[in-house]
């Protein structure tokens, strides 16, 4: 008999046996091959002398290769087996060269890997494996793929990062990142600025051991570190009860921070305006406090330089629509009615041309409007130039001389009827209060949920938009109080204002956004979009974002146009409430976050 053992009793169906093994205390290794005598199979456990440090270490079995190419790269590393149960795809590990220097990656891939057996999907196995209560994972190996991000490196005292460069060496030890300026260098996150949220990974917040233990996430907002993002223009992107409008509350809440400000022409350094066009009637809430707040929440945003509560200087201008009354009892902020005054139509014809109208038709539409305003002056009124297109001799007198053909005639007058409840309502011309409307510090909302009528909230939003396009980008401006003021020009369901159409309307609103978004830098004007369809966004205006938020979408389409990398698109619609994805190349690399749980002011109809 050999003195292997007797194998004649050995079962391949019995699990009863166990794997021990300690420390020996002499820097090897201790074996034990178990009490009994019939144990002769008993696997070998191995204890090494010491304590691990990190998660794992590189593996060069496939080779170890950073490449140009980002299919040419290879960076795999083996997780150990009391370490698998923490990785997540998604997280960030940092590996060390000799010198000090770190790779800072991210997980992109996890797999099992066979190791000792050559096939484990066989009946034995199988019903092996449905009678214990787990799997033994040492008969794996468990690999993590890696995605370089950037080599971090000491200069002057100061962390920095570079792109990858070099190749780590194999069996160098991989260790979860948990430094905060080492996962903010590594992913280029700036130290200050305006506050979106904080890092995650899958959903869940990335902890440190510093205090707090959570990493925030900031948009650049000075001149020193490159123009603020503020005027290079952000997309908030979201579906139906994906949280964007808290979102959107929170981010603009930290733009009107009592000592944001932000240096103008003539040396002075001035906070800036919020003007917020708001079909759904929620951004006036902004003045209030959230009840829902408690001490101890304010205290941790107050150590996070995070600023809450509610803006004081908030106020509501109401347009003044036909009929249609306005009640708010949901907020505190003052009320200002207004209405849009028809001298307003001779710098933008396009106001009443509607969607219908051609280009022939268009320019008979200008040429009246000019002969109008030649004979009335900017007194004239909508009702007047009704009346003056009433006129049959005009309309006779046109078409003999060949200047506007009758039928021409008439689809100008059809087209541009039916805007009596629009122009020169019983209020105040917006073109009045003007330095009331945009306030340095003050939060100015256009609530349009009362009007019932779609032309007419188009109408109303374009010309007050128009307006402040108009003065930001002109060189002779009529209202200094617009032109000398950084503003942030907000737009919910910015889908149904911009968006590309082929006809003159969407042409001259698309083609002046488009205009003011590439002129926002100099002009310190900042379009703030709100949507949840992203693909309806015209895309002259689309390109011109700098900073995209996505929440969470379910619409295919949508998704697609938001066009941000493809490890995070498939993330998307899945987000649950809060979470999002911010793509900000001048800003950081692509990242996931969470928003705080509670809005910052109020919010909701409570």
């Amino acid at each position: 008999m050999s003195d292997l053992g007797d194998f004649s009793n050995y079962d391949p169906d019995d699990d009863s046996s166990s794997e021990t093994g300690d420390l020996d205390g002499d820097g090897g290794v201790e074996v034990d091959a178990g009490a009994d005598a019939d144990d002769d199979f008993e696997a070998v456990s191995v204890t090494p002398v010491g304590s691990d440090r990190g998660i794992g270490t590189l593996s060069a079995s496939e080779g170890l290769v950073i490449s140009e190419r980002e299919e040419d790269t290879c960076l795999r590393a083996y997780v150990t087996v009391q370490n698998r149960a923490s990785v997540r795809i998604g997280s960030y590990l940092i590996a060390s060269y000799p010198d000090g220097e770190r790779l800072f990656c991210r997980i992109v891939a996890l797999e099992y890997a066979q190791e000792f057996r050559s096939d484990d999907a066989t009946e034995i196995h199988s019903r092996r494996a449905m009678r214990r209560d787990s799997v033994d994972e040492q008969d794996y190996k468990f690999m993590a793929t890696l995605e370089p991000v950037a080599v971090l490196y000491e200069e002057g005292g100061e962390l920095k990062r570079r792109m990858t460069d070099r190749v780590p060496k194999p069996e160098t030890v991989v260790r979860q990142a948990e430094d905060s300026e080492e996962i903010k260098t590594g992913l280029k996150i700036p130290g200050d600025g305006v506050f979106l949220g904080h890092l995650s990974v899958g959903g869940e917040k990335v902890r440190t051991a510093a205090e707090p233990p959570t990493i925030d996430y900031r948009l650049k907002d000075d001149y020193e570190s490159g123009d603020p993002l503020v005027f290079r223009h952000s997309l908030v992107a979201g579906g139906t009860g994906s949280g964007k409008t808290h979102c959107a509350k929170n981010v603009l809440r930290q733009y009107l921070a009592d000592d944001r400000r932000y240096p103008v022409d003539d040396g002075r350094e001035v906070a800036p305006a919020v003007v917020q066009f708001d079909p759904q009637d929620e951004y006036a809430q902004m003045h209030d406090d959230n009840p829902g707040m408690d001490g101890d929440f304010r205290r941790r945003l107050e150590r996070e330089d995070v600023a809450h509560g509610g803006v004081e200087d908030t106020k509501a201008f109401v347009p003044k629509v036909g009929d249609a009354s306005y009640a708010a009892s949901h907020h505190r902020a003052e009320q200002v009615e207004f209405t849009i005054p028809f001298s307003m139509v001779d710098e933008n014809p396009w106001l009443i041309a509607g969607s219908k109208l051609n280009d022939n038709q268009y320019g008979a539409l200008i040429y009246l409007l000019n002969r109008f305003f030649d004979q009335y002056g900017d007194g004239g009124t909508y009702d007047q130039f009704m009346s003056f297109l009433d006129d049959p001799a005009l309309k006779e007198e046109l078409d003999e001389s060949g200047r506007v053909h009758e039928a021409t005639f008439d689809a100008v007058r059809r087209r541009a009827f039916g805007f009596g409840n629009v122009f020169d309502q019983d209020a105040r011309p917006i073109t009045d209060l003007v330095s009331e409307f945009v306030r340095p510090g003050g939060m100015t909302t256009v609530p349009t949920y009362h009007v019932n009528d779609s032309r007419a909230t188009t109408t109303v939003v374009l010309a007050v938009a128009s307006l402040l396009v108009d003065e930001k980008l002109s060189n002779d401006p009529t209202y200094e109080r617009i032109k000398e003021t950084p503003l942030l020009l907000g737009m919910d369901e910015a889908h149904n204002f911009l968006t590309d159409a082929d006809n003159v309307q969407a042409r001259k609103v698309i083609g002046k956004f488009a205009e003011a978004a590439k002129q926002g830098r100099k002009e310190r004007l900042g379009l703030f979009l709100i949507t949840q369809d992203p693909q309806d966004i015209a895309d002259p205006i689309f390109k011109q974002i700098n900073t995209t938020v996505v929440l969470n979408l379910g619409d295919e389409d949508a998704i697609k146009a938001v066009n941000i990398p493809s490890n995070l698109e498939g993330k998307v619609p899945y987000m649950e409430k809060g979470q999002m994805v911010v793509y900000s190349p001048d800003n950081s690399e692509p990242v996931e976050l969470v928003g705080l749980s509670k809005c910052l002011t109020r919010h909701g109809r409570d």
